[in-house]
Formats: structure tokens, sequence, C-alpha cells
């Protein structure tokens, strides 16, 4: 468990850097973004027969970044309308 916790934050890390621009994502919405990455990786893996969920293989490592990113910039653009909703109240 705490292996997939430290996966779940290098994998989110990693989305951070090849995500363009700056998130203003904090160490924790960081880390449930790698781990959401790291689940969908895995289930896709486990999905073409190439690994299980929890086992560590190169496909499911690279799914997982680009889910990541996609989590990644979705979490910032929804922050972001959030924000410029609230502030033309």
């Amino acid at each position: 468990m705490i292996g997939f916790i430290v996966a779940g934050l290098i994998i989110g890390a990693l989305a951070r850097l090849f995500t363009p621009g700056k998130q203003k994502l904090g160490l924790l919405a960081t880390l449930l973004l790698g781990l959401a990455g790291s689940v969908i990786g895995g289930t896709i893996a486990g999905i073409l027969g190439t690994g299980g969920i929890f086992e560590l293989n190169v496909l499911g490592f690279v799914v997982a970044v680009i889910s990541s990113v996609l989590l990644v910039g979705t979490a910032e653009s929804l922050s972001a309308r959030r924000k410029h909703s609230i502030s033309q109240r």
C-alpha cells in the first residue's frame, strides 16, 4: 500500500511536469490525481493483459502518467472556471 502511494505521488509529479502552464495544485491534490491515474493505468493494463492493477509494468506506467496529465488538466480548468465565476459575482 505504501508503494502504491509513492507510485501515485511520482506519477502525479510527472503529470504536473508534463502539463503545460503553472498548476496551483497542492501536494495532496497531486497525490490523489496520481493515485487516480495509476488506478486507471493499472486497469487499462489489466484489460490489455499486460499485468494486474497493482503490478508495475511499462504500459501501465505510461497510461497512468497520460491519464494523470488529463486529470491534472481537468482539475486546473475546473478550478479556473470556479474562480472565474466567483470573481464575476
